[in-house]
């Protein structure tokens, strides 16, 4: 007896150990590549593909970092990507959060049709839309603003609904029952009941809706035409020379690009994974 349970404990240890070891295989694929930007970001061009290759640099020096700020306006840029995130993270939040309570919580005719067509829309590619929707703010006069990247995002997002929908089916339906024996509205309830139960799902949303936008290139490349609306995804375009990347430049921009979108998501860690994961308990 004590036989089995030495070899049922040795196995149970030796498949911990080969699952954390491909877990760490893994995690450390993901880290090279951002080890390399980080570090990078402190060396010269000529230091970057020197052979033999060093994976730390001679010297770390802010240089890099201090041309950077000299080549872009880079204030100028990050207040209009700020802008552009901010109304695009409201945006998801507000539309997406209701018209998720309506496809989840109130029954009307073609419900269920109306969001399979919703759904739908989720096989076509931003590329397919971006013409017409640039004919469109052509004539409203909104290209060369921030309008076309911002009003959209007040009109839903089929995943955010999607992934809402699905976390509010999961609530129990008793919940908004007794609130309306009480008395309270549909929109009572969904303001003072829904959202503070959906913020693991809200969380989820808003971390996706900031990398979204934080992140868009093609967007602001097509829609703002103007060198004072640019963003900070344009700004790596603009550190080239003749179509030779200024490495020495383009690393740091990387890495002030990638850290706000991990302190995020370290930030909201438990709500985004809470939210993903109870996401997918009722369907």
């Amino acid at each position: 007896m004590k036989k089995n349970m030495r070899l049922y404990k040795m196995g149970v240890f030796f498949h911990k150990f080969v699952l954390y070891f491909i877990l760490l295989f893994f995690a450390l694929l993901w880290l090279i590549p951002f080890f390399f930007l980080v570090m990078g970001a402190f060396k010269s061009t000529s230091e970057l593909f020197q052979v033999p290759f060093r994976w730390l640099p001679k010297h770390f020096d802010f240089d890099n970092y201090i041309n950077m700020f000299q080549q872009i306006p880079f204030l100028r840029y990050l207040k209009n990507t700020l802008i552009i995130v901010f109304f695009s993270v409201v945006g998801a939040l507000v539309s997406n959060s209701l018209v998720a309570y309506g496809f989840s919580r109130l029954r009307w005719p073609g419900r269920d049709k109306v969001f399979m067509i919703v759904l739908a829309t989720m096989i076509l590619p931003y590329q397919v839309t971006m013409i017409p929707l640039y004919l469109m703010f052509t004539k409203m006069h909104w290209v060369g603003t921030f309008l076309p990247l911002i009003v959209p995002q007040f009109f839903g997002n089929a995943f955010y609904i999607f992934l809402l929908r699905q976390f509010l089916a999961g609530v129990p339906k008793e919940i908004t029952e007794s609130s309306k024996i009480d008395g309270a509205d549909e929109f009572q309830i969904f303001l003072r009941l829904i959202m503070p139960i959906s913020k693991p799902a809200l969380a989820s949303v808003a971390i996706m809706a900031f990398i979204r936008a934080w992140n868009d290139f093609l967007g602001p490349l097509v829609f703002l035409g103007s060198d004072r609306l640019y963003t900070l995804s344009l700004a790596a375009s603009m550190l080239k020379s003749n179509y030779d990347p200024n490495w020495d430049l383009l690393l740091p921009l990387g890495v002030v690009m990638v850290l706000p979108v991990l302190i995020l998501f370290f930030v909201l860690q438990k709500y985004f994974i809470q939210g993903i994961t109870m996401s997918g308990i009722k369907g």
